[in-house]
């Protein structure tokens, strides 16, 4: 923290278990197998799905975990790009960042609580095939669990790591109950139609393109290792143990997602069943042949995906209170203001839990609506990535001896892996604008570019208007280049 020039705020009360825990039970990766990745089986089939889960990911992982040696600082990616970006371009690269990053993290606080809601309505639909909630109650639930992760995130903050530590467990043990009984109780596909059927049931033109628009879906999957780098400051010796959960978890949630993508493909049944099904996990659930057992995987999978909605909003918390103690927003002394007796930024917590509920009221309105908002968070949160990882590409070939030192480090691999993650995170976003079928209609459009254009704009527009008066880049107090009060940074 001295060399990044910021007062200490935190107590550092994540160990190295809890901070697995934390990043783990975000990702949730075999969960999301179950609960988003059947969707993608319209592009690709059984087979396409399975050998795009087999994507290189894994060097956007590295590269962040990198970086988050080089700098734990809970601001992340537009921290990162503001210290290694050229300087004449730093800080209206890194306030974008930070807009980005806060504006994606909070639609995915948003889109936890819908996944969490739909959770609830499966559960009722195993016994009322019929069911299903009206808008306006669907949005009240959704806003209640919301307002259920409020008392986690402040008064239960002291218990926060205890949470993490216990929720890493449940997702270990979810995951051997769930793979067991779904491998001993539903009948098979065959080993062709899992491995080797690629179909295309989007319209597109080819196999192919079909397929690589399913990877989409699978890099949501796998989304959300950099969860952990926004509560850095409250870690134990962060510049080591925050990067050792972060690849870890991956290694071990990617792992867990092949055995259970693997699982779900034997035991779905017939493709054509599974794309007439709403929710496809339903069928692969109701394969089991026991209506109990269905209910009892569908409430595993609730509590352990809520468990990710406490750290989503912990997580969108610290990104927005780290940004406004750079000036990021207006009102940023307020937003920054820490509470010390619970150890935890209470005015973010709330800012952070209203703004989400108002993104929630929208599906009220209008579903489609609140779809095309909450699609920002693919497209905001990857291209921060590839924001600060083209900053870090620029920093190694222009300056290779002015890099911090990181005692969690890439060595001699470092270019070559930044720039194939760099041009990966392009390629992926390519292919996140892209409809999830043809002939596209005005309720089947993937409008996640128009909105991640409007971000963009939203954020120039108050760069001019608020940020290029009043933020400062995090860059200007690293290593002493501009102190304050005692030679740190406060938000006081």
């Amino acid at each position: 923290m001295a060399r990044l020039g910021k007062k200490q705020e935190f107590r550092r009360n994540f160990s190295f278990l809890s901070t697995l825990g934390f990043v783990s039970i975000y990702m949730a990766t075999w969960e999301f197998v179950l609960v988003s990745l059947s969707a993608g089986l319209i592009n690709g089939g059984l087979a396409g799905l399975f050998w795009m889960f087999l994507a290189c990911y894994s060097t956007i992982v590295l590269s962040l975990a990198e970086m988050e040696s080089f700098s734990p600082t809970s601001g992340g990616q537009y921290h990162w790009t503001s210290e290694f970006a050229p300087e004449k371009y730093q800080k209206w690269l890194s306030y974008a960042s930070g807009w980005m990053s806060t504006l994606g993290w909070l639609a995915s606080v948003s889109s936890s609580a819908f996944v969490v809601t739909t959770l609830v309505q499966a559960m009722i639909e195993i016994t009322d095939v019929e069911f299903s909630f009206p808008a306006w109650q669907y949005t009240l639930i959704m806003l209640g669990f919301l307002f259920i992760t409020i008392f986690l995130n402040t008064w239960g903050a002291r218990i926060l790591p205890m949470i993490e530590t216990v929720s890493l467990f449940a997702h270990i043990l979810g995951f051997l109950v769930t793979f067991i009984i779904l491998w001993v109780m539903c009948p098979r596909n065959s080993t062709k139609e899992v491995f080797l059927d690629v179909v295309n049931n989007g319209g597109w033109s080819n196999v192919g393109t079909s397929c690589l628009i399913s990877q989409v879906t699978v890099i949501y999957c796998n989304l959300g290792s950099d969860s952990i780098v926004h509560i850095s400051e409250e870690v134990e010796d962060a510049s080591l143990v925050v990067p050792r959960a972060m690849w870890w978890s991956y290694v071990a949630n990617v792992f867990m997602g092949i055995l259970m993508l693997v699982t779900m493909l034997f035991g779905i049944g017939p493709l054509a069943d599974a794309l007439e099904s709403e929710a496809p996990y339903l069928t692969l659930f109701n394969n089991t042949g026991s209506t109990g057992v269905a209910l009892f995987l569908s409430i595993l999978l609730f509590f352990l995906i809520f468990s990710g909605q406490i750290t989503s909003l912990a997580t969108c918390s610290r990104e927005l209170w780290a940004f406004s103690r750079d000036k990021g927003f207006p009102c940023s002394r307020w937003i920054s203001r820490m509470n010390h007796k619970y150890n935890v930024p209470d005015n973010a917590v709330y800012l952070t839990t209203v703004l989400a509920s108002i993104l929630c009221l929208i599906n009220m309105g209008s579903s489609l609506a609140f779809e095309i908002i909450v699609s920002l968070t693919l497209l905001a949160i990857l291209s921060t990535y590839m924001l600060s990882i083209g900053c870090l590409i620029y920093k190694r070939l222009a300056f290779p001896d002015a890099l911090p030192h990181a005692r969690w480090s890439l060595g001699r691999l470092g270019l070559p892996i930044n720039i194939f993650a760099f041009f990966y995170c392009g390629f992926v976003m390519v292919f996140a604008c892209f409809p999830v079928s043809v002939p596209v209609t005005l309720s089947s459009a993937n409008w996640a570019p128009v909105v991640w254009v409007g971000v963009i704009t939203l954020s120039v527009v108050v760069y001019f208007v608020h940020g290029k008066t009043h933020y400062t880049p995090p860059v200007e107090f690293v290593e002493g280049r501009r102190r304050e009060g005692m030679g740190l940074q406060s938000v006081d």
